[in-house]
């Protein structure tokens, strides 16, 4: 199934949504039809049973270079009451990405910058080209990447975000790998198929599996200690109530027996 919008491209195959940003002739830069339309698509897919991954992409060189230049003099010109309001617009998203049911992916080829490295931030899992360059140049206009710092803040070094933000420097996908803000970089030439055979492959999974450890993952943040472990216990309960668990036990004890 396959449906187009102006700015967002929306696919589902084999239980992988790919949602594309779809402005390639502005680097994909984010505006609010984007934005809105990322969080209308991870709604639809998050209701639908056949989605098993979302992955998101960029069409053209970029992945996303942040936000549009008309949104950036826009965002000059706003009071303090709608710059706010815009903001915890795109805070929204990156909590749809957060809370979605089901593991959500971004696809990195050429630059994620700014607002677009946020994005790829909120992501579960990050792959990336080993020629693309991620960054939060923010600092440079006397911004704040103030949001991404709730995401970026969970996945690498107190250190290292710091870093990040303050000095605002482009890395490259090999060292983005090593400071724990991508997950996996494959050959920019073989990237296509590199990434789409570790979606499928991700979508293998069991799904309620996929699902559980997903929320539990999230939940634990902040959680005491004792409180988490019997958060974990329950799921672990619920986890084993599942035919694909039972299933999968069975057919382990058998290649065992065997």
């Amino acid at each position: 199934m396959t449906r187009r919008e102006d700015v967002l491209l929306y696919a589902v195959e084999d239980g992988i949504a790919t949602l594309t940003l779809n402005r390639p002739d502005k680097r994909n830069a984010l505006n609010g039809a984007l934005v809105q339309a990322l969080k209308d698509a991870l709604d639809t897919t998050a209701a639908d049973g056949d989605v098993r991954v979302v992955a998101i992409t960029g069409a053209g060189e970029d992945f996303c270079s942040g936000a549009d230049l008309v949104e950036l003099g826009r965002i000059a010109d706003m009071g303090e009451a709608e710059s706010l309001g815009d903001a915890r617009a795109l805070g929204a998203l990156f909590a749809k990405i957060r809370r979605h049911p089901r593991p959500v992916v971004a696809l990195v080829k050429g630059r994620a910058l700014a607002g677009g490295c946020g994005l790829a931030t909120a992501c579960d899992l990050v792959l990336a080209a080993d020629h693309a360059e991620l960054g939060y140049p923010e600092v440079h206009l006397g911004f704040v990447p103030a949001l991404v710092m709730t995401l970026l803040r969970r996945k690498v070094t107190e250190g290292t975000a710091f870093e990040l933000v303050t000095r605002g420097e482009r890395i490259g996908a090999i060292e983005a790998k090593r400071i724990g803000l991508v997950t996996q970089t494959f050959p920019a030439a073989s990237f296509d198929d590199d990434a789409l055979a570790y979606v499928r492959d991700l979508a293998a999974r069991p799904v309620k599996a996929l699902e559980l450890t997903k929320s539990l993952l999230y939940e634990l943040d902040g959680l005491d200690f004792d409180v988490g472990l019997e958060r974990a216990a329950r799921v672990n309960a619920e986890a084993r109530a599942t035919e694909e668990c039972r299933a999968g036990v069975r057919r382990f004890l058998d290649k065992a027996r065997g």
